[in-house]
């Protein structure tokens, strides 16, 4: 029996959210329902313009997200992401352990690099367009996993955005490697459909070398596979992994386990931001898996996940929602 359901690795980001028009997402050139980096300058532009906007802030990073969710279904979980010693820092650190995760990484000296912010612009269709300063987050060291935790943990969940910094990419696959040798199993996510394209090849290796289960998107399989439809995708993807789920927004996803593929419908709700839809999903994937679900009904669970994450202002639910026998 190992004590923790999940070990999650990712960036550590304190999400700025607002609502902008689609033409302040045009008139600065930025990719619509993408992620971009950008220095702390550049960023900086962004917040001046919306200095009038209704601003909210809130503890995130894509696998930070999923821990939250996992935590909120009543699993168990460790999260590892570098934060500084600022205000930023101390206000993550604090939420992370409000909403039950484990947050063991030392925070680094108040005179080093930020803690990473990431600009959500979130327009009237629901799309939401990032712009992220990582800060401190491109620190996470390998010496900084304690794999010790990790033993104890059921799943290992690594996201792609870590790919864009060489040391938390070196953590990265060492929780990986670390993960085979104790039995842990790995669950990757490839983050967002730029990642597919400026790291195909390191995404090869990886799902390919040490995959158990794989995240993604439709817009992001079909990068990855150079396929047209999600039934193509799934058919590429599930002969490389052994348990695979892309989802389709609204149309719910498909489970591909060791090559068998299953449609699981999703919940129609009116979406008022995209926010951590996907995030919500592969927490309540993980949750259904460490908790005796079969894949299927895990993947139920995370679209009704998502479908409540979508009708919010932001990438976390404030509450756990009630579990329900017609859900599962």
């Amino acid at each position: 029996m190992r004590k923790y359901d999940v070990f999650g690795v990712g960036n550590a980001i304190v999400d700025i959210l607002a609502f902008v028009s689609d033409d302040f997402i045009s008139e600065r050139g930025l990719a619509k329902g993408a992620m971009t980096l950008m220095d702390a300058s550049e960023q900086a532009s962004i917040l001046i313009g919306i200095e009038r906007e209704d601003v909210h802030l809130a503890s995130g990073g894509s696998a930070a997200n999923t821990m939250v969710a996992i935590a909120q279904s009543g699993g168990k979980g460790i999260y590892c992401g570098k934060v500084t010693s600022d205000t930023n820092g101390e206000f993550y650190r604090k939420d992370m352990h409000t909403s039950g995760i484990e947050f063991p990484v030392l925070p680094a000296p108040e005179a080093s690099l930020p803690t990473g912010t990431c600009v959500v612009l979130t327009t009237p269709d629901a799309e939401r367009t990032m712009c992220t300063h990582l800060g401190i987050s491109t620190c996470l060291e390998p010496s900084e996993i304690d794999f010790e935790q990790l033993a104890d943990c059921k799943i290992s969940y690594i996201e792609g955005y870590l790919w864009d910094a060489e040391l938390p990419r070196q953590a990265c696959l060492e929780t990986m490697q670390q993960s085979k040798r104790h039995g842990t199993k790995v669950a990757f996510t490839f983050s967002d459909s730029f990642l597919v394209h400026r790291y195909a090849s390191d995404f090869k290796d990886v799902v390919s070398e040490y995959c158990d289960i794989l995240f993604c998107n439709l817009d992001e399989a079909k990068i990855y596979c150079e396929a047209d439809t999600i039934e193509s995708c799934a058919t590429i993807l599930g002969k490389m992994v052994p348990l695979v789920f892309v989802t389709n927004s609204e149309h719910g996803c498909i489970v591909v386990e060791n090559g068998e593929q299953k449609r699981v419908n999703g919940f129609p709700v009116k979406p008022l931001d995209t926010v951590g839809a996907g995030d919500a999903f592969a927490g309540g994937v993980l949750y259904g898996l460490t908790n005796g679900k079969s894949p299927a009904q895990a993947a139920r669970w995370g679209n009704f996940l998502a479908s409540k994450v979508v009708q919010i202002n932001g990438p976390r639910l404030s509450q756990a929602p009630q579990q329900h026998e017609l859900v599962w």
